[in-house]
């Protein structure tokens, strides 16, 4: 289903961006429903569940935390590159923590300003904060898969990623209404994202953009 709001500015494209998405579509949130989800554990092998307090670590990461109704699963393999291995899973941590503050109705998490900046906080921020003014949050469970990643250099680096969004759902707080609408085409995501390595290391999220019901997501 489409379990989001529409999310986050257009992700500028640059040439290599574009070697990133060469399988995928356009790079804007598209429809003005729902978008995305986000959030959980990095993953290695192939699947990884959500986030938990052993992702903080010497870089000064904060802990990022779901309730037992919200999990997101993360499809990956790691690449042997270990520069690539680091984006993918700061990319991860990245979607948890916009999940993370959705979860916990505030704009003034720790993670949020962590492993976003730029243009991709302030699209964060006012996503989160859709979610808080229409008194909702999610619960269920949403899949990552499919992800790409390109190096720019040392110190830039380029992820595309899918999300099935199939069994994730808004749910009241207030009402704990849950809103189960049937999956659709709209239940997948393409995202597009650029990310800067900053002093401390760690691959911060500067750019995002996603485009719902875009077919290279689809079963």
């Amino acid at each position: 289903m489409n379990r989001r709001p529409t999310l986050l500015a257009a992700l500028t494209l640059t040439a290599a961006a574009t070697l990133t998405l060469s399988a995928c579509g356009s790079d804007d949130r598209a429809k003005n429903k729902d978008n995305d989800k986000i959030a959980g554990a990095d993953t290695g092998e192939k699947a990884s569940a959500s986030p938990s307090p052993s992702d903080a670590d010497s870089a000064g990461r904060p802990e990022i935390s779901f309730p037992s109704d919200a999990k997101n699963v993360f499809e990956y393999e790691k690449t042997g590159d270990a520069a690539k291995d680091a984006v993918l899973k700061d990319s991860t941590l990245s979607a948890n923590s916009v999940d993370e503050a959705i979860l916990k109705g505030s704009t003034d998490t720790k993670a949020l300003g962590f492993y976003n900046v730029g243009k991709a906080l302030e699209s964060s921020i006012t996503y989160v904060q859709r979610y808080i003014d229409g008194g909702d949050t999610w619960i269920g469970t949403t899949r990552y898969f499919d992800y790409k990643v390109t190096l720019t250099g040392d110190n830039k680096a380029y992820v595309t990623y899918c999300s099935d969004e199939s069994k994730s759902y808004i749910k009241n707080r207030k009402t704990k209404k849950v809103d189960r609408s049937p999956a659709s085409s709209d239940s997948y995501v393409l995202y597009h994202t650029s990310l800067a390595k900053n002093a401390e290391g760690v691959w911060q999220t500067s750019n995002i953009g996603s485009n719902r019901g875009n077919k290279a997501c689809q079963p």
